[in-house]
């Protein structure tokens, strides 16, 4: 493999046509009705140089453990396990950059185990070097600049192997998916451009393309090209945008170039799908770019990751979220012919623990794991007559539990996964295991959500989430939209269309309810559906029990629909109010919730989306 990195990549698009074209074959023609499999693909263990800093010594082996619901050891010594059922697949995720070096320094089979230089780079036992976090960084950078032995090649292939060995043992077809991948870090300014790279079967190159070897993503995707034409496949997955300070999704190259149409497909070849929800924040909108969306602000994370002060608030949203990123595409798409933001969507963890806590009520973070760390409990809370004054809220209480990749699949299985992946039926959620289909088509039947098998008049009639459907007649296209609770979830309050149109050049966008719990109609003026009437105890958490629905099913018709326009729709599904995982915090520890942080939210859903083009 080591001939493909000075291999250059002139022009991919004749295979990736071809590709495309096959897979659209069995997407958009009569195909077989698929399962919904929930899985994490944003892992990180010991092999990452931030989770060893954080006392980390859990192994991707103890990672796969704890997706298929073992339990594994926290570093704060408790043990950790799921509550609910098994991961259906999972990808363990170390960074790329300073891949195993730490690890190796305790492995005494690794290379260059005990190298002298590398003594004081490594925590002493039940030591905690993130506040010295930067300094290292730093330190770190200027013993690879000077070709320090013990980061050598040596030490990353000891790592990426065991990364590989581990997914290869503990892959079970048609039981337990694992995926060999890692994460791709560059971070300009910290600023975030970070992207998970999967690939699709054991054929893997000999190392990852780390932020090392480029700060550029458009790097990233020559060198998967070029994997590709080798019978190598794979996609990169960009999460945190809402920490990129407007990068992750620009008008422009990364380099300041104009975006062309090889850009675009290249762009959408490598990166079909991106992660919206985890644990570090929310990346499908924000309050100041929807301001029109109640349901905007959820899990906003108002701080860049990597400064040190509270001083330094992120500064632009725009090109940061992904609503925002499609209606861009649509910009595009009108102004120019092509769009590289056609994305679908999953949900991910980022935890840096081997493990993840998508249960609400048993929240665990990384490094120091007490409640007054964690911003959910103050000092002294077990002494009499302290509060929340002058309590500094630390930035990780604005940190979630972290969400869920949902993927409608034949199998599960590496290929079909992928392949679901690929062509972007997947779904994101917050959490919780809440299942969406979403079906777009001129020849839907309007009685669908009645009939005996709507999902496979779907298939046949229409498209799925994902899909692009060509406008050939002017009639109103009809969309099918089926939601399922999590047994061990919350109660659907209401699913939800969002719009996404270009009206003269500029993008605007809508949020339809469509269908609501208990009997309730949308308002046919303000498209909304007034409240159910849950509620939530905030004394020990119960929530109303007589409101909800197990599963929400509708057809819609847009009532706006214009057969010139440009359009993309997805669903948002929303649970009834529950307790945030600092609420159940503090009424376990008999306090009151940190009155800086929201005492109880809506855990949700989002489909990908579907695209008209005229």
């Amino acid at each position: 493999m080591q001939k493909l990195w000075k291999l250059r990549i002139a022009d991919l698009t004749t295979l990736a046509l071809i590709i495309m074209t096959s897979l659209s074959l069995s997407v958009y023609g009569k195909a077989p009705e698929r399962s919904a499999y929930f899985g994490d693909t944003h892992i990180h263990t010991l092999y990452s140089f931030d989770a060893f800093l954080g006392n980390v010594r859990t192994s991707p082996n103890d990672a796969y453990l704890y997706g298929k619901g073992h339990p594994i050891k926290h570093p704060s010594g408790i043990s950790i396990r799921l509550s609910g059922p098994p991961l259906d697949f999972l990808m363990v995720s170390d960074h790329a950059k300073f891949l195993g070096i730490l690890a190796a320094q305790i492995d005494p089979q690794a290379p260059h185990y005990g190298h002298p230089e590398a003594s004081g780079l490594i925590p002493k036992s039940g030591e905690n070097y993130w506040g010295t976090f930067m300094s290292q960084i730093k330190k770190w950078q200027t013993l690879e600049d000077e070709k320090a032995e013990f980061m050598g090649p040596e030490v990353w292939k000891y790592a990426w192997q065991k990364i590989i060995d581990a997914a290869e043992q503990h892959n079970d077809p048609g039981n337990f998916t694992t995926f060999i991948g890692y994460e791709y870090t560059p971070t300009p300014g910290s600023r975030h451009l970070h992207r998970n790279v999967m690939f699709k079967g054991s054929e893997v190159p000999d190392r990852p393309f780390s932020s090392g070897d480029s700060m550029n993503p458009e790097d990233l995707w020559n060198w998967l090209d070029a994997l590709r034409a080798e019978g190598i496949d794979s996609i990169a997955i960009p999460h945190n945008m809402n920490q990129s300070d407007g990068l992750a999704f620009q008008t422009k190259t990364f380099n300041g170039g104009p975006i062309t149409r090889a850009y675009a497909e290249q762009r959408m070849r490598n990166e079909p799908i991106a992660e919206i929800s985890q644990q570090k924040g929310t990346s499908e909108t924000h309050p100041l770019l929807s301001p029109n969306d109640e349901w905007a602000n959820f899990q906003i994370v108002q701080y860049y990751l990597n400064r040190i002060t509270n001083s330094e608030p992120i500064s632009v949203f725009k090109g940061g979220y992904y609503r925002d990123a499609l209606l861009t595409g649509l910009e595009m798409q009108e102004a120019q012919g092509f769009n590289p933001y056609k994305m679908g969507a999953i949900g991910a963890s980022d935890t840096h623990l081997s493990a993840a806590p998508f249960e609400e009520n048993e929240y665990f973070t990384s490094r120091v794991n007490t409640p007054t760390s964690r911003g959910s409990a103050y000092p002294d809370y077990k002494q009499p007559n302290k509060s929340w004054d002058n309590f500094n809220t630390p930035r990780g209480a604005t940190h979630g539990t972290g969400g869920l990749a949902g993927v409608w699949s034949e199998e599960n299985t590496r290929a079909s996964l992928f392949d679901s992946m690929r062509r972007r039926e997947t779904f994101a959620t917050s959490g919780p295991r809440i299942r969406v289909r979403f079906f777009a088509g001129n020849d839907l039947p309007e009685n669908i959500a009645e009939s005996e098998d709507p999902v496979a008049i779907g298939y046949s009639k229409g498209v799925p989430m994902g899909g692009v459907l060509n406008g050939l007649s002017e009639a109103p296209q009809r969309f099918f939209i089926w939601a399922s609770r999590d047994p061990n979830g919350g109660w659907l309050q209401r699913a939800q269309i969002i719009k996404g149109w270009v009206e003269g050049g500029e993008s605007k966008e809508a949020v339809f309810d469509v269908v609501c719990s208990d009997g309730i109609k949308p308002d046919p003026n303000s498209h909304r559906c007034a409240n159910n009437g849950a509620t939530v105890n905030l004394a020990d958490c119960s929530t109303t029990r007589d409101k909800g629905a197990v599963s929400l099913k509708a057809t819609w018709t847009d009532p706006n629909f214009k057969s010139n326009q440009q359009t993309f729709y997805y669903a948002r599904v929303l649970e009834n109010p529950s307790c945030r995982w600092s609420t159940w915090d503090a009424i376990r520890l008999g306090i009151k919730p940190n009155p800086d942080l929201p005492m109880t939210h809506q855990e949700r859903a989002w489909s990908s989306p579907i695209w008209y083009q005229p």
